[in-house]
């Protein structure tokens, strides 16, 4: 593979589906979760798909409507509310049984996370090489949790988490916040991400270097559609430097000779 990224001079990830194998531990999260505190005549698997149904109604309302301030900090609030809308959509009205959903999908979801597999092997190879960084969406507490769970904090030089920043992707000066931190130009950094809205176009229209992480379990979806439809990019959209399938890919395309 031809080096792109010979110039590079910071690579910044992001996190959930890019490291760590976020969507997969959380369909085995609710699973468990749906398994322990069951939905009576509703099966584990009918329930993740209904959750679906109410994620894709909620989720993207919540960074402009009034549960934002609350999700910045914390994580419980809109997954217990997520939850509660859920089981409304099948005629259950429970905040307990909400509650307790919520409370063991957190724990779930946290027990079945794992970073793919070659993750630690390219962050090895290069912190050292290059200053890293992480940008990540989502509440500070959960995100914290997870990097610590993950135990890679260690390999960054800097940790940019949208709860802690009070902003968060695809916002232009977020990428800018974590530039001036590297005391980087915008055609020094290098952005790996897998997703196109989130990740990788504010990265390009800011003059970023990018590398568009593409995995199986983005493309095709691997679960109903209704609960996560996997992202594409606009015909109109601007064209990352490469698209890779697995981490590995970087170290060519940064002339690193694993």
């Amino acid at each position: 593979m031809k080096p792109l990224f010979e110039n590079v001079k910071a690579v910044v990830f992001d996190l959930d589906d890019t490291l760590c194998a976020y969507w997969d531990a959380s369909k085995a999260g609710l699973k468990r979760s749906f398994e322990l505190h069951p939905v009576e005549g509703k099966s584990p698997e009918e329930m993740v798909l209904i959750w679906g149904d109410a994620y894709r109604e909620f989720g993207p309302t919540i960074k402009t409507s009034e549960w934002y301030n609350d999700y910045l900090h914390r994580g419980e609030p809109t997954r217990t509310e997520q939850m509660r809308r859920t089981l409304a959509k099948v005629g259950i009205k429970s905040k307990e049984h909400a509650r307790q959903l919520s409370k063991a999908y957190a724990r779930e979801r946290n027990v079945a996370l794992v970073l793919f597999e070659e993750s630690l092997e390219v962050l090895t190879v290069l912190k050292g090489r290059f200053p890293l960084g992480l940008l990540t969406n989502g509440p500070a507490d959960i995100q914290r949790q997870e990097v610590g769970c993950l135990g890679i904090e260690a390999y960054f030089n800097g940790v940019f988490i949208e709860g802690e920043m009070k902003k968060g992707k695809p916002f232009s000066s977020v990428f800018r916040r974590v530039s001036s931190f590297f005391e980087a130009k915008p055609e020094d950094m290098l952005m790996v991400g897998n997703s196109y809205g989130h990740d990788i176009r504010p990265a390009i229209e800011l003059g970023w270097h990018t590398a568009w992480v593409r995995r199986p379990s983005d493309v095709p979806p691997s679960l109903d559609p209704r609960f996560a439809a996997p992202e594409s990019r606009p015909e109109d959209g601007p064209i990352p430097d490469a698209e890779i399938g697995n981490l590995r890919e970087l170290l060519a395309l940064l002339a690193i000779d694993a």
